[in-house]
């Protein structure tokens, strides 16, 4: 199947290594009843004053013996702010957008001890030119100000795969922030050209999930450097699941658990299976056309109602011309067809990030075709993250009722289309 339509947003990164260097330092003075001096925290601040050639990814390395850093301003050469967030570990301060190449920036860091003495850094650094080394491209499928399904995974996919040493670096610097909370992981596709972020359960509806990969200017390896700096925020809608059974050629259309409808489908025939897995609605389209010019089995066939399931070209969609199959035989060449009446009335309930399940077929889901995040367990899904995963994250326990009504790979260039 030839789709061109994708979700939007690009991202591609390494994090910055801090150099370990402290800037000038401006200790308050130290005083104390009898004599006795109070200890002032110790502080480290990075990149070390007067730096050269710092990545414009860098952020400013904080690391505090007896207090916590209570003040960070970051300033240009020309006197401008620049807005920085924390990390959760407070290990540094992550400038909102990346640095401008052959800039040199200020930032002067206090922290304060139990004693309320406090301890000031600041460091001077320059960026280096802009890189003129190739760029990954990279891909973040979470557009913004969308209403998504409660199985959406954030997804960054990249091209070239980001090969195992690079990953933790490039993990680093890919931020999700989630309300109501919601802390997830982000796991990595065996061959690093994709990288999910989920929670252990499906995401609560009404939640609102804030995306940014922060990887403009991110030295990836020798040979590479990130290519945006994106950010996209969305919010989560209804819970809806469809679940496929291959035995009865029967689709379930669930909401918070609840069975709404049942449809007929014609799956896969033999030759041309559907894949069976747990899979995530990807694109929506009312009107398609799938091109399956100059493989083995050419067609060219205009399709309406059509929903993505794969980047190997599944899809849910309306196939009129298969209706007396639908409900008992498989003829299609791996989607799932259903009537034209039930495939516009699904459009009207269905959202992206969806989940679908499908079960009985010939051929299990492979893994990266499509946003696979949910066709593993919790404790395989999480072998795949770069970094440590927090303790004590994980499922609710023995949670009751459908599974989708608790909130909770590899695209081709040019995916093919399977239709029929």
């Amino acid at each position: 199947m030839k789709l061109t339509r994708r979700l939007t947003l690009l991202g591609v990164t390494v994090a910055v290594a801090p150099l370990v260097l402290v800037g000038c330092t401006a200790d308050s003075d130290s005083g104390g009843h009898g004599g006795k001096r109070a200890a002032a925290p110790e502080l480290t601040v990075t990149p070390g004053d007067q730096t050269k050639n710092v990545p414009i990814s860098a952020e400013v390395g904080t690391r505090v013996n007896g207090g916590r850093v209570t003040s960070v301003r970051i300033v240009d050469d020309k006197g401008k702010e620049i807005k920085a967030e924390p990390r959760e570990d407070g290990s540094s301060w992550v400038p909102s957008t990346s640095l401008a190449p052959k800039r040199t920036y200020t930032a002067e860091v206090t922290a304060t001890g139990d004693s309320g003495k406090t301890t000031t850094r600041k460091t001077t650094f320059t960026t280096a030119p802009k890189s003129t080394k190739p760029a990954t491209t990279s891909t973040l499928y979470f557009a913004g100000n969308q209403t998504y399904g409660t199985a959406m995974p954030v997804t960054v996919a990249f091209d070239p795969p980001i090969p195992k040493e690079a990953r933790a670096d490039v993990q680093r610097r890919l931020f999700v922030k989630t309300n109501p909370p919601q802390p997830g992981v982000w796991s990595w596709v065996s061959d690093g050209s994709q990288v999910y972020y989920r929670a252990p359960d499906f995401w609560k509806p009404g939640t609102t999930i804030s995306v940014r990969a922060g990887l403009e200017g991110l030295p990836i390896g020798k040979d590479l450097v990130g290519d945006a700096d994106r950010k996209a925020t969305s919010k989560i809608g209804k819970q809806v699941s469809l679940e496929i059974d291959n035995a009865t050629k029967q689709m379930s259309v669930l909401r918070d658990g609840k069975l709404l409808r049942k449809i007929p489908v014609s799956l896969g025939k033999p030759s041309t299976p559907t894949s069976s897995g747990k899979m995530v609605i990807m694109e929506k389209h009312q009107f398609t056309t799938f091109d399956t010019t100059g493989s083995a089995d050419p067609y060219v066939v205009d399709v309406e109602d059509a929903q993505r399931l794969t980047w190997g070209g599944e899809f849910i969609h309306g196939a009129p011309w298969s209706e007396g199959a639908q409900g008992n035989t498989n003829t299609s060449h791996g989607c799932t067809n259903v009537s034209a009446t039930a495939a516009d009335w699904l459009m009207g309930v269905t959202q992206v990030g969806d989940l679908v399940t499908v079960k009985g077929t010939e051929v299990p889901l492979t893994e990266g075709n499509g946003w696979t995040a949910w066709n593993v367990s919790w404790d395989e899904y999480v072998k795949g993250s770069a970094l440590p995963v927090p303790a004590g994250l994980g499922p609710a326990p023995a949670h009751q009722g459908h599974p989708g009504a608790v909130a909770g790979g590899s695209p081709a260039p040019q995916p093919s289309v399977t239709g029929g």
